[in-house]
């Protein structure tokens, strides 16, 4: 354990993949807000940490499933000439999924045309009701995240750490976070893009072709601060445009 630690890359793992957590997990918290919403005011933050602590535990029993039958690397099936263990059938179903969800989503931010995602119904509910909800729409949303986990890093401590910081975060600062994430969409566009990378690794690993992680962090390092730099010049051009306003009346 001291040496992960010490390693450098256990690092950069853990806050990548927390940040990649916190943005997978905005549906959850329009969800969260959307089912609580239906309580009494002073009811809905009790709902809230309930269902997340519950949501939390089915999550981490998920991770640690999935974690254990990547580890199961005998051939149990032979396809074109390649043996596939359990852990590449895992690797490959993941990988295909995150695809397909990245794409999905994207398509779905730029195409006027889609519909949106239908909220849950609206009304007034019972507090064990949306307390039993919260971890259900959470199984749900969560797949993706356990994929992204297991795609990231190889570690259990590193995927189980940064899944309890990432909702501890969605869970203090739900609103500021999901207004930030309003303002500046091209963030959530960045982590489905990321979303994608990561699900093809998970395919070409299931083949047995190996990409170091390095890689993939360095790319996402560098495609983050393309995004921070192309925020700061929109910032700096709308400061501009005031300042110009008001010198001119």
């Amino acid at each position: 354990m001291s040496a992960l630690l010490a390693d450098p890359a256990t690092w950069a793992a853990l806050a990548g993949l927390v940040a990649m957590e916190i943005l997978l997990g905005i549906d959850n918290l329009v969800f969260l807000s959307l089912l609580t919403n239906k309580l009494p005011q002073q009811q809905q933050l009790r709902a809230q940490r309930i269902g997340v602590g519950l949501a939390l535990i089915i999550r981490l029993m998920a991770l640690v499933a999935v974690a254990y039958i990547v580890l199961l690397t005998t051939p149990v099936v032979s396809l074109f000439g390649h043996g596939f263990s359990w852990r590449d059938i895992i690797l490959l179903a993941g990988g295909l999924f995150l695809i397909w969800k990245a794409t999905t989503e994207i398509r779905r931010r730029i195409d006027p045309g889609c519909r949106a995602l239908s909220p849950p119904s609206a009304g007034k509910s019972s507090f064990m009701v949306v307390v039993v909800e919260i971890p259900m729409f959470d199984i749900v949303f969560s797949v993706d995240s356990i994929i992204t986990a297991v795609g990231m890093t190889e570690h259990l401590p590193i995927m189980m750490a940064a899944v309890i910081i990432a909702m501890a975060v969605m869970l203090l600062a739900a609103s500021p976070l999901s207004a930030f994430l309003r303002a500046y969409p091209s963030l959530t566009i960045l982590a489905l893009g990321f979303l994608l990378l990561i699900g093809v690794t998970l395919v070409a690993e299931a083949f047995g072709t190996h990409f170091p992680r390095g890689y993939i962090y360095s790319a996402m390092a560098f495609s983050s601060l393309i995004v921070a730099l192309d925020l700061l010049s929109r910032r700096a051009q709308h400061l501009r445009g005031t300042r110009n306003g008001s010198d001119t009346a």
